[in-house]
């Protein structure tokens, strides 16, 4: 059965419970090692590169900022200062249904070049997930996924927010485990623009 709109209708209070109850279960039901894993692929890179598409890209860039704030060298892939991702490397790369050409496309230049490639997918044996040295899954649903059985959200949403509250998590982890004050990581924020 498909859900539609009339018969998930909802209040603001009964909607609010829905997202938070959902990426409650999902965060509680991925393995904390293997984030405290990435989270050191990731400070031990040369610099890291991030990509997605859509609201999972917004997700993955909001990643990118709170991993600069940290001290890291952070890209965004396909911004114009972004330089060559190379050897010594590590791409976040961020595809819920893990087939995202772009974000595919992506992986095998970085592995091609020597990179480290961190997939952050629903799939676990998705095109993606194959071409990576290690897989973050999100059990959330694809966003063609409208059977309402893994969530009552609509669309990817489930999984682009809970790719931002990993990632948030894994940021205050890390941040946890070096010797900066708040008041260091905010002379890193910007002040122009």
């Amino acid at each position: 059965m498909t859900a539609t709109a009339e018969q998930t209708r909802t209040g603001f209070s009964d909607a609010r419970r829905i997202v938070l109850e959902e990426n409650q279960r999902l965060l509680n039901s991925v393995a904390g090692e293997h984030w405290d894993h990435a989270g050191s692929l990731i400070t031990s890179a040369r610099a890291v590169f991030v990509i997605g598409n859509g609201r999972s890209g917004l997700a993955t860039q909001m990643t990118a900022m709170r991993l600069m704030h940290l001290g890291l060298r952070v890209h965004v892939a396909g911004e114009v200062t972004a330089p060559a991702v190379g050897g010594g490397d590590l791409l976040i790369a961020v595809s819920g249904s893990g087939t995202t050409a772009s974000v595919v496309g992506a992986a095998d230049t970085a592995k091609k070049v020597g990179a480290s490639v961190l997939a952050v997918t629903t799939v676990p044996d998705s095109p993606l997930a194959r071409r990576a040295d290690e897989v973050l899954v999100l059990p959330a649903a694809d966003k063609q996924d409208h059977t309402a059985s893994i969530t009552r959200q609509y669309a990817g949403s489930l999984f682009e927010q809970s790719v931002l509250l990993a990632f948030d998590a894994l940021f205050q982890s890390l941040w946890s485990a070096q010797d900066q004050t708040a008041e260091r990581l905010w002379e890193r924020h910007a002040n122009i623009g």
